[in-house]
This record gives structure tokens, C-alpha cells and sequence, in this order.
């Protein structure tokens, strides 16, 4: 740990280059308020892995980063020869280890280079053995995580993909297609943004067909609780959607069924 005591975060090298606010009373009141304008998400996710959030695309990975192989919270960790293993699992809630973060820098909008806590890049070596003794990124030290159907891989400059070999406990890249051993996720601890509250009435959330059944629902004046839908051709809904007046639409639809409180 001392050695990473000793090391200091510095910006990406190429080669060629040198090296509280004050609470208000109605405490109820307030927390009322803001369960009835926001729709809080919580990323179970994340809470397991200690905060840690998997990133779903290539803008996500920047900073500190850890790379988690196998699903079961174990992380690809630094060696101090510069080699790579993967380390202990974790228990559910904990984050990695110091020796299990990474720097992630993008080299442009395909390709990353990889710090290690000791100061060095992540290279692959002829052998496909993956390594960390670079003091400064060329071709060898790009990875290109590569997203589909959920799922990530990570493939080295060799064109082969990332995975641990388990005999030797050792990071390489070894295969060009991706198997279950090559899938991997990248977790980023960096502040992200979260989901915009989701403003839509209940009522116009769904098709449209769906949208007008339920402001139907909610203002028809019948007491058999029948719905009168409008039989009329509805694609007059999209347009009126596109030119902000869908409401007055609707209302105009239910007028003619006389099954609105509101209708005249």
C-alpha cells in the first residue's frame, strides 16, 4: 500500500512526449412534497458493488474505474512486477480494493488507455500477456470496450479480447471472438446523471389509444363505468400531439360521446 501511497494522478502522457443548508420546520410536509414530484431510482446494482455503477457505454468510462470479471464482484488486480491477476471476491456493499482502481483516460471516441495505481499503462505484450510497465500510451497501450446486447468485452490493440486465464491466474488477450471467459464489466465511481424526473401524468404515459382510455377513465360522468370511446379514425391524436394542443383533442373526442363531466 505504501508504494501507492507514492503515487501521484497525472494527466495522460503520449510517447514522444516528457513525462449544509438550514433545515426548514415542516420536515413531513417537505418530504411529502418531494415523494410527489420525484420518482426516486435506486440502482440496486451499484449499492452492491459499494457505489461502484457499470458503465452501458464508452462515455461512462473515465477516471477511476475497475474491471470486474465473472459477475461475482472480483476485480483484475495490480501485481507491484507489473504484471495483473484477478483478486479476492468482495463482499456484497464493498467497492474495490486500492490495487483493483484504475485511471481510464480516452485516447479518442473508440479507444481508452488504462493507468494502473503504480503510474503505469497497460500494454499487451506479443505473448498476450497483459502488463503495466508503460510510462507512456502508443498503439500497444489502447483497449477498445466493445457494448452489445447489455453485455461488454474489452479488446487489445492484438485484436484479441481480455479474459483471465485461470491456470496462471494472469490478464490476457488471447481470443479474438468473446466467450463467457471475455465478458466483463467496467465500473466508474464518478459523479453521472441521474435520471430527469419523469413529469408525464400517469394518464399519457403509453400509445396514444392508451392515453385517451385513460383520460376517458378518469373523466367520464356515467355510473356503470362503461367506457364510451370515441370510434372516430384516432390519427388525428398524433398530429395534435406534435402541435401541443392534444388535450383539447381528447376533449373535443369525448364531447362527441357526451361522456365527459366537463362537456358542455
Amino acid at each position: 500500500m505504501s508504494d501507492y501511497d507514492k503515487v501521484r494522478v497525472s494527466k495522460l502522457v503520449l510517447k514522444g512526449e516528457s513525462s449544509k443548508a438550514k433545515k426548514r420546520k415542516h420536515k413531513h410536509k417537505d418530504k411529502k412534497e418531494k415523494s410527489d414530484k420525484k420518482r426516486a431510482i435506486i440502482d440496486e446494482d451499484s449499492v452492491k458493488h459499494g457505489g461502484w455503477w457499470k458503465a452501458s457505454k464508452f462515455e461512462d468510462i473515465i477516471g477511476s474505474v475497475a474491471i470486474e470479471f465473472g459477475g461475482k464482484q472480483t476485480y483484475i488486480k495490480s501485481l507491484d512486477n507489473g504484471l495483473f491477476t484477478i483478486g479476492a471476491p468482495h463482499d456484497e456493499g464493498d467497492g474495490p480494493s486500492p490495487e483493483e482502481i484504475f485511471t481510464a483516460l480516452a485516447i479518442n471516441d473508440r479507444h481508452i488507455a488504462l493507468k494502473s495505481g503504480y503510474g503505469r499503462y497497460l500494454k499487451v505484450e506479443k505473448d498476450g500477456i497483459i502488463t503495466g510497465r508503460s510510462e507512456a500510451v502508443g498503439a500497444l497501450e489502447q483497449f477498445e470496450p466493445v457494448f452489445q446486447d447489455g453485455l461488454m468485452a474489452l479488446q487489445a490493440s492484438n485484436g484479441c479480447f481480455v479474459s483471465i486465464d485461470t491456470e496462471d491466474d494472469a490478464v490476457v488477450a488471447l481470443r479474438k471472438s468473446v466467450g463467457e471467459a471475455e465478458i466483463c464489466s467496467i465500473r466508474a465511481c464518478a459523479m453521472r446523471e441521474t435520471n430527469p424526473v419523469d413529469d408525464t401524468p400517469i394518464e399519457e404515459q403509453g400509445s396514444l389509444t392508451e392515453v385517451e382510455v385513460n383520460y376517458v377513465k378518469k373523466f367520464q360522468k356515467f355510473q356503470d363505468h362503461k367506457l364510451r370511446l370515441n370510434k372516430e379514425d384516432s390519427s388525428s391524436l398524433k398530429k395534435a400531439k406534435q402541435d401541443g394542443n392534444l388535450h383539447e383533442t381528447l376533449l373535443d373526442r369525448r364531447a362527441k360521446m357526451k361522456a365527459d363531466r366537463y362537456c358542455k
